[in-house]
C-alpha cells in the first residue's frame, strides 16, 4: 500500500513553502514520525514527518522547489523492504526533475536554498551569475546586486507595479499597501549613499534569511503606518509586593513570575476597554478583532521572533507566566512552529535584563499598536500618606506605546495606556 505525503498547512496565511533539504533518499526505510524533508516558509522552518512506516518509493519534488499546501512531496510504500526498492522508480515530470537534480548536481550553480528562493523572488537567473563566495558559491549579495542592476537598466514603464485591490472592504484579510523596500535599505529618490569602500579589518556580514525577513517587515511597517509614540511612567510597588507574595510558590511549580506577566494581563484588560487598539487596517476600513492574541517578542540566537499567546485575555497571571515561559523556552530551542507565530493582534516588547530606560518600537504588522516596556529601576517617588506628601523608594518603569494614527487617535491611545498603568499601580490581578 502506497501513502502520499503532501505539503501540510504550516500556519495561518502560509500557502506555500520551499523544499530546503531532503532528509531521506529514495529507497530509504523510514519509521512513522521520522522527519522526511525540511520546508522553509517566511514564518519558520519546519520538518515534515512520515505519516507511516515504510520505504520512500519516490520523491516528487526537488530541493529548492516551491510547493503549495496540499501538493504531493513523496510516496511511501508501507511494509516495503529498503533493499528491494530501486531508486529509479520516479514517475512524472516532478519525479524526473528530482532524479535529474541528483544526477546533475555538479552542473547546478552553487547556491543555498535560501539564495535560490531569493533569486526566484527577484527574477534572477542563477546560471548567469559568477559567484563571489567560497569556491564560486553564489551569495545573497550576488543576487541582490544582479536584481538591482537589472531594475536600474529597465525602463520605468516596464517595472512591475502592484495592482490595486478591487474587492470591497472586508472581503480580504490583507490590505493592498505599497510594496516594502528591499532589506538592504534601497529606496526611491534623488539621494544616494556613498558607495562602500572596503577597509582593513572590516567584516561584511550577509543577512540571514530571518534577518532579511525582519528588515523587510520593519521597512514595510514604517512605509505604511503613520506611527506615533506616547510614553507613561508606572509605579510598580503594589505589583512588586503581589509578585513577591506568590513568586516562591510558583517557582516550586516551575513557573517564573516576572513583571512581563503582569504587564500582559494589564494590556489584555485595557484592550477589552479599548477595542480599537486590537484591530487591523484593510483597504478603506478597519476590523476590531474579537480574539486577543498577544505577540511577545523573544530574543533567540537566530534573531528576534514574536511567538503568540492565543486568547491571552482568558488567562490569570499564573497562566500568563506559564505561557510566556513555555513559548520563550521553545523559541530559544528552535521549536517554534508557524502556528506559534500566527494571529497576533497586539505586541509587547520586553527589553530584557540588559535593556534601557525606554524606547519606541516599530509596529508589528498588521497590528495597530505595540507596547515597549522599559527597564525597571528603583527611584525616589512622592507618595501621599495621611494627607502628607512623603518620599519613598519604589520600582518604577517607563513604557512606550507606538500606535497607528490612521485609526487610533491620541485620546484613545492615551486612555489605553492610562488603564494599563492604573491596573499595574493598583495590582488588581488574580494570581
Amino acid at each position: 500500500m502506497s501513502t502520499t505525503v503532501s505539503m501540510p498547512a504550516l500556519g495561518e496565511s502560509v500557502v506555500e513553502g520551499t523544499v530546503g533539504k531532503w532528509l531521506v533518499a529514495e529507497g530509504d526505510a523510514v519509521t512513522k514520525d521520522q522527519p522526511l524533508v525540511e520546508i522553509l516558509t517566511d514564518k519558520a522552518d519546519s520538518e515534515v514527518p512520515a505519516p507511516v512506516s515504510g520505504v520512500v518509493r519516490v520523491r516528487l519534488v526537488a530541493e529548492d522547489e516551491v510547493v503549495t499546501v496540499g501538493q504531493a512531496l513523496c510516496e511511501i510504500e508501507e511494509g516495503g523492504s529498503a533493499a528491494n526498492q530501486p531508486k529509479s522508480q520516479s514517475t512524472g515530470a516532478s519525479a524526473s526533475a528530482s532524479t535529474e537534480d541528483e544526477g546533475d548536481e555538479a552542473s547546478k550553480p552553487l547556491a543555498s536554498p535560501a539564495v535560490r528562493k531569493l533569486a526566484r523572488e527577484r527574477t534572477v537567473a542563477l546560471e548567469s551569475l559568477a559567484g563571489r563566495g567560497p569556491g564560486g558559491r553564489i551569495t545573497k549579495d550576488d543576487v541582490v546586486r544582479a536584481a538591482t542592476t537589472a531594475q536600474s537598466k529597465a525602463p520605468a514603464s516596464s517595472r512591475p507595479t502592484q495592482p490595486a485591490n478591487q474587492e470591497p472592504p472586508g472581503t480580504k484579510a490583507q490590505a493592498t499597501l505599497p510594496a516594502p523596500a528591499a532589506a538592504s535599505g534601497k529606496a526611491q529618490g534623488a539621494f544616494k549613499p556613498p558607495p562602500y569602500v572596503a577597509a582593513p579589518g572590516d567584516e561584511v556580514v550577509m543577512f540571514s534569511r530571518r534577518r532579511r525577513i525582519i528588515a523587510d517587515h520593519m521597512i514595510y511597517s514604517k512605509s505604511v503606518a503613520p506611527d506615533v509614540v506616547t510614553f507613561a511612567e508606572c509605579d510598580l510597588q503594589a505589583t512588586s509586593t503581589l509578585r513577591d507574595a506568590h513568586k516562591k510558590a510558583l517557582q516550586a511549580e516551575g513557573i517564573g513570575l516576572n513583571f512581563l506577566a503582569f504587564v500582559c494581563a494589564a494590556v489584555c484588560r485595557s484592550l477589552r476597554a479599548h477595542p480599537t487598539m486590537n484591530a487591523r487596517v484593510l483597504d478603506d476600513a478597519f476590523v476590531k478583532l474579537k480574539a486577543i492574541n498577544l505577540g511577545v517578542a523573544v530574543d533567540t540566537p537566530d534573531g528576534l521572533i514574536v511567538p503568540v499567546i492565543k486568547n491571552a485575555d482568558e488567562l490569570t497571571v499564573r497562566g500568563m507566566a506559564r505561557a510566556i515561559g513555555e513559548i520563550a523556552e521553545r523559541a530559544r530551542k528552535g521549536q517554534i512552529t508557524p502556528d506559534d507565530l500566527a494571529g497576533k493582534t497586539f505586541t509587547i516588547s520586553n527589553p530584557g535584563r540588559m535593556g534601557n530606560l525606554v524606547g519606541g518600537a516599530i509596529i508589528s504588522q498588521p497590528n495597530v499598536g505595540i507596547l515597549r516596556m522599559g527597564t525597571i529601576k528603583k527611584r525616589v517617588v512622592v507618595v501621599e500618606r495621611d494627607g502628607e506628601d512623603l518620599m519613598a523608594i519604589h520600582p518604577v518603569m517607563q513604557m512606550a506605546l507606538t500606535y497607528d494614527h490612521r485609526i487610533v487617535d491620541g485620546v484613545e491611545a492615551n486612555g489605553f495606556l492610562y488603564h494599563i498603568v492604573e491596573a499595574l499601580e493598583a495590582a488588581d490581578f488574580e494570581v
